[in-house]
């Protein structure tokens, strides 16, 4: 084969580290953002941010003198605050611009946007102050400080803990009596007759229900220590949970009444009682910590209508650190360090795009939905991504990024970006109606029904058409499980 020099033209596209980085964290939720950002302040030194938690907190000096964080050197106030109109433009300018001069890269500082607050906290603030999180109690914990206070010889309390670790996260015992027992070594002379006083002791513990073998056991143990139930009814509503539990998880109130012989009125209080019960007598201790959700935007309505804000709270404020540049102005530093105020200019214009890219999507989207903001989620409109990226001149995978994890804060709750978006169905006016509003009609036509006869999924589909709104049966009963619904036999009541 003949060897030969071919010049060849061509063209390919190539990811900056500078494009990827704003592509990562666009993507990012806000507490990935926040994770993101610790890591890389810990990897930079020339970047810094001023919203610490700690910055109003008062800590040891190394003379024994007590100090506070928020005091800052007379370089950080001025690059902070500005004293002029002038520094305050560089400031604002300096984490968007690449090449700036040497003589403005002290004052690069602080990143954020005009309307952010800049309020103090004063030390009498309580959430000035680090908080620390209370000690999380688990069932096991909860019933061995139960076992702790009870008066009984070592043996037993020994058998009783032996129990308790066979207790799962609902409260149910895991394994039966038998097995627990078959394990323990013959020598040590344990009769099963004791290891099933011990399981009686435990099922005295609180919470009610606890040890319980199965569901009816469960519901039994809470039926006989509720406060102030007749004797007629506290009786019935044993009969229904030892003998006819899945005709009553059925409704199939009629079986019950001629198994158990009892009229409507006996039922109704019995049922009544029963649903004070919890089938699941450990979930309370399943998690003691509760997920927050920080919202990326605020819609308000003003004097000119709905406004869209970010939320201040989760924007990071970011800075050039002082010190570390003016050090390479004056001894015009060289490799790593320019690298590294490099990347935190790239960051903080980055942040800077993100946030915005953020509100304009949100604007986007409040611009269209105005009904659902004033009506609520049945005037929610249909509404695509390629709708607000053909407005935006963006494409739909950054609208998808951008929709993706990040939330709303509205006067009707809080809502993934991503919940604005959805498909439609036809009406009989050759419009469209949104999935969204669709739902939410289908879910105050079942808060409205009679319970004693219930709507079917026919029933509310012919009730939706004769709104104008074209859904087969089989869409609403996909809609009614999305809204968690029960189909219409278990919604049947007395």
């Amino acid at each position: 084969m003949k060897q030969s020099l071919q010049l060849r033209t061509s063209q390919h596209l190539a990811l900056t580290p500078q494009l990827q980085q704003s592509i990562r964290l666009l993507q990012l939720s806000t507490l990935e953002m926040q994770q993101e950002l610790e890591q890389i302040l810990s990897d930079n030194p020339l970047l810094e941010r001023l919203d610490d938690a700690l910055d109003n907190s008062v800590r040891l000096l190394a003379d024994g003198a007590l100090g506070s964080t928020s005091a800052l050197s007379p370089a950080e106030t001025a690059a902070d605050t500005g004293t002029t109109g002038s520094e305050t433009d560089n400031s604002g300018e300096a984490g968007g611009q690449q090449e700036a001069s040497d003589s403005s890269t002290a004052n690069e500082a602080e990143w954020s946007f005009d309307d952010v607050a800049r309020g103090t906290k004063t030390s009498d603030d309580e959430d000035s102050r680090p908080q620390l999180e209370a000690h999380f109690l688990t069932l096991r914990e909860h019933l061995l400080q139960e076992a702790g206070q009870t008066m009984c010889c070592q043996r037993d309390r020994a058998l009783l803990e032996l129990v308790i670790d066979a207790i799962d996260e609902r409260g149910y015992l895991e394994e039966p009596l038998e097995e627990i027992y078959a394990r323990l070594p013959e020598e040590l002379e344990i009769e099963f007759d004791e290891l099933t006083l011990a399981l009686t002791l435990l099922q005295s513990f609180d919470p009610a229900g606890v040890g319980a073998r199965d569901a009816a056991e469960c519901l039994a143990l809470q039926i006989k220590r509720l406060p102030k139930i007749p004797f007629v009814t506290r009786r019935l509503a044993l009969s229904i949970v030892q003998t006819c539990l899945p005709l009553f998880a059925q409704r199939d109130f009629n079986k019950i009444k001629k198994a158990l012989v009892c009229d409507d009125e006996d039922l109704r209080e019995a049922q009544a009682v029963i649903r004070q019960c919890n089938p699941h007598p450990g979930a309370a201790f399943l998690s003691g910590r509760s997920d927050y959700v920080a919202p990326d935007v605020i819609v308000k309505e003003g004097k000119l209508g709905w406004q869209v804000t970010l939320n201040h709270e989760v924007m990071p404020r970011l800075r050039v650190n002082a010190m570390y540049a003016n050090a390479m102005k004056q001894h015009k530093g060289e490799g790593a360090l320019v690298s590294q105020l490099q990347e935190a200019k790239w960051l903080i214009k980055n942040m800077r795009q993100r946030f915005d890219t953020i509100l304009r999507v949100a604007q986007a989207i409040v611009e269209r939905q105005k009904n659902f903001f004033s009506h609520g989620a049945v005037a929610m409109r249909p509404l695509v991504l390629r709708e607000i990226a053909d407005t935006l001149g963006l494409h739909e995978s950054t609208i998808s990024r951008v929709t993706t994890q990040k939330y709303m804060l509205t006067p009707h709750g809080m809502f993934e970006l991503k919940y604005f978006f959805g498909s439609h169905v036809s009406t009989e006016a050759g419009g469209e109606a949104s999935s969204t509003a669709i739902r939410a009609l289908i879910k105050q036509l079942i808060g409205a029904e009679d319970t004693k006869n219930p709507l079917s999924d026919s029933k509310i589909a012919d009730m939706l058409s004769e709104q104008g709104m074209v859904v087969a049966r089989r869409t609403v009963a996909k809609y009614r499980d999305v809204l968690k619904i029960p189909p219409v036999a278990l919604r049947k009541s007395l």
